[in-house]
């Protein structure tokens, strides 16, 4: 039988691939398939303004817009707590706008003198927010309303006692038809006339 030399060849290679195969036992050489993309870079964005509570106040409140009278309190903030500054409120540059999540657009107002800004920053002026709509207030059907009052029995007055009449004193008018007196002072000068003639009676006699 006469061996080709191809064949030869062959078994040639095949036994040394064997033979690397068996010299070659680390197994720390794993075979793994490498990624072909590239991995993005994470960079941060620089920090703008903040506002800080002024830590003499334990929290206060922030609105939904620049005044405490017109918007509603829709959170507060801690002291020494801080929030990104995104402007000021046009003719109101007391009330500052702050990032704040959790709320409607994730925005809200704070006074300007309960916090401060940090060092260098510089505000935009922002337009005011409109005002809410006031919440109707409900109203009662009287219908229902009397279906679930009871009616209210009225209750009679007393009747009304008069009081007994008053007996008032009456006084004796004296007698128009009785006799006169004569008055003292008539008297008096009677007897000064009387008095008077007898002394020039006793004159005249004793001449």
């Amino acid at each position: 039988m006469q061996v080709n030399g191809k064949t030869i060849l062959f078994f040639i290679v095949v036994f040394g691939l064997m033979l690397l195969g068996l010299f070659n036992s680390d197994p720390s050489i794993v075979s793994a398939q490498q990624p072909t993309g590239s991995v993005p870079t994470v960079t941060g964005t620089p920090a703008g303004p903040t506002i800080k509570v002024d830590p003499s106040f334990d929290t206060i409140f922030v609105y939904a817009g620049p005044s405490s009278f017109d918007y509603p309190a829709i959170g507060v903030l801690l002291a020494n707590e801080t929030a990104p500054a995104l402007g000021r409120a046009r003719d109101r540059l007391e009330w500052i706008k702050i990032y704040y999540p959790g709320v409607p657009g994730s925005t809200a107002w704070v006074y300007g003198l309960y916090v401060g800004l940090s060092p260098g920053a510089f505000l935009p002026l922002v337009d005011i927010p409109p005002t809410p709509t006031p919440i109707s207030t409900p109203t009662i059907d009287p219908t229902l309303e009397a279906a679930f009052i009871g009616q209210q029995t009225p209750t009679r007055l007393p009747t009304f006692t008069p009081p007994p009449p008053l007996e008032l004193p009456s006084f004796n008018e004296p007698n128009a038809t009785g006799t006169v007196g004569i008055p003292a002072g008539l008297l008096i000068l009677s007897l000064g006339l009387f008095g008077f003639f007898g002394a020039v009676l006793s004159y005249l006699r004793g001449r």
